[in-house]
């Protein structure tokens, strides 16, 4: 198994009150190799809090998370980190591209804490073959304000992967794109699942886009329901 979330709680506690507020609520859930997962529901649900939880970036206030087999409360913050560089691919309804960068720059970000001659080399030439698979060749040297959005969205799926990631977490993807540029983002990561043999989770608002996944849960009230 890949991931394994087993009953999540996460509550916020109003300071000077005995208020909390339940965002998750005994949630488990189980992530296999190159699977497909969608998970549904409106907003404020907790769906951005599950992921974070689940890509390491933020805490459950109990429960356990399982990457590879192993608890991820057993490592310290710099080996997180390392996780989240190499094991985890992320990608955002916004697509936080550097300005001052150009669109290869950006992609190669992840590529800075490696030290490893022959591995920076071989992930530039995975850089450059998965820039052209989402069709940016022509704007490799271009900076952000130069592409349009579905370009620097694009641009950003490609950053998540070049470090081939086993788990991409994709929050709201497509949330700030037009209709083509969703539908052509929805299909493109469909692909990269089945080719870079990387498994995705993706919370979403898409029909369309859950609707290519192999699983939709839906989140409500706090509870994670199949279906």
């Amino acid at each position: 198994m890949l991931a394994d979330l087993q009953h999540i709680t996460k509550y916020y506690e109003q300071p000077g009150s005995d208020i909390r507020t339940m965002v998750l609520d005994d949630i488990s859930l189980q992530i296999n190799e190159n699977e497909r997962i969608a998970i549904v529901g409106p907003s404020g649900s907790g769906k951005s809090t599950m992921l974070n939880i689940l890509g390491t970036l933020d805490k459950p206030t109990s429960g356990k998370v399982f990457l590879d087999g192993l608890p991820i409360e057993q490592f310290d913050n710099n080996h997180l980190a390392e996780i989240r560089n190499s094991f985890i691919g992320f990608v955002f309804q916004m697509h936080h591209l550097l300005p001052q960068l150009t669109l290869l720059d950006n992609v190669l970000l992840p590529l800075l804490p490696k030290k490893d001659k022959t591995a920076r080399k071989s992930a530039q030439e995975r850089a450059l073959y998965l820039i052209e698979k989402v069709g940016l060749s022509a704007h490799i040297g271009k900076f952000p304000f130069q592409l349009s959005v579905g370009e620097c969205q694009r641009a950003e799926v490609v950053r998540a992967l070049i470090n081939q990631p086993r788990l991409l977490l994709a929050d709201e993807p497509t949330g700030s794109l037009d209709s083509a540029n969703a539908n052509q983002l929805a299909t493109l990561l469909s692909e990269l699942n089945r080719e870079q043999k990387v498994a995705l989770v993706i919370v979403t608002h898409s029909v369309e886009l859950a609707g290519k996944m192999d699983k939709i849960y839906q989140l409500h009230e706090g509870k994670l329901i199949l279906g």
